[in-house]
């Protein structure tokens, strides 16, 4: 996602109790209010989960997540919301599952350009997805007629507003499917748990130039409440 549109209430949790119910218990965390509340439409009073606003940012969600994961425990960690697309790969309205989570802009700048926290030796810049619970998703977003596409998400601290740094990225991770500013965080704090992960991203525009009047927010609300409406079967 190229900019949070709606200020966010870090920390802000709704839980359900009545049916249908998920046999485990699940943290989704988004970053603002707008996507939490499009997350809370699709559950539509599942039991088993707990939906937070962490804030916006890599730093703020991994904060909130892993307070709560210190709180209580869960079986699954979610971070959901909307997100740029790479085009080729993800069209503005469909909805990309991670397979994997990379933050893409951890690392250093030298003269041959960008070198990766991991490739430096200080670390990882990516963290795995639960392969399964993401194909049966997948699988599901399929049969409910969705367009969705498995592939990586990159979590940025600054996001793309240019041609040249799209095709950078591309460069770099040439399947990325979209990009985002929270993922990376949120799976961090889920790792440090030992708690499995997904990531799902709805796409409101392509990674690129900005230009505001072609974002379709509403359209990746939309599927954001659908990818959301099939969580408590998928994760059951």
């Amino acid at each position: 996602m190229q900019e949070h549109t709606q200020s966010n209430s870090v920390d802000t949790i709704e839980s359900y109790s009545s049916a249908p119910h998920s046999s485990k218990r699940v943290l989704i965390v988004t970053a603002v209010d707008a996507e939490k509340d499009a997350v809370l439409r699709g559950l539509k009073n599942a039991s088993g989960f707990e939906v937070i606003a962490g804030g916006v940012g890599p730093a703020a969600t991994a904060s909130a997540t892993a307070r709560r994961l210190m709180q209580a425990s869960y079986d699954f960690v979610v971070s959901a919301g909307i997100a740029g697309g790479f085009a080729g790969q993800a069209e503005v309205g469909s909805i990309v599952i991670a397979d994997l989570i990379l933050a893409a802009d951890l690392g250093s700048e030298t003269e041959d350009g960008f070198t990766s926290v991991q490739e430096l030796g200080f670390g990882t810049d990516r963290i795995p997805v639960d392969a399964a619970a993401a194909g049966k998703l997948v699988e599901a977003l399929e049969d409910a007629g969705a367009a969705v596409t498995l592939g990586p998400v990159l979590t940025v601290s600054t996001t793309t507003g240019t041609a040249v740094t799209a095709a950078s990225l591309l460069r770099r991770v040439p399947n990325a499917c979209a990009e985002a500013m929270e993922g990376f965080g949120v799976a961090t704090a889920a790792a440090a748990a030992g708690v499995p992960v997904l990531e799902i991203r709805t796409i409101s525009n392509q990674v690129g130039p900005r230009d505001r009047g072609a974002w379709k927010i509403k359209e990746a609300l939309q599927a954001l409440e659908t990818a959301s409406s099939l969580l408590p079967e998928v994760l059951r």
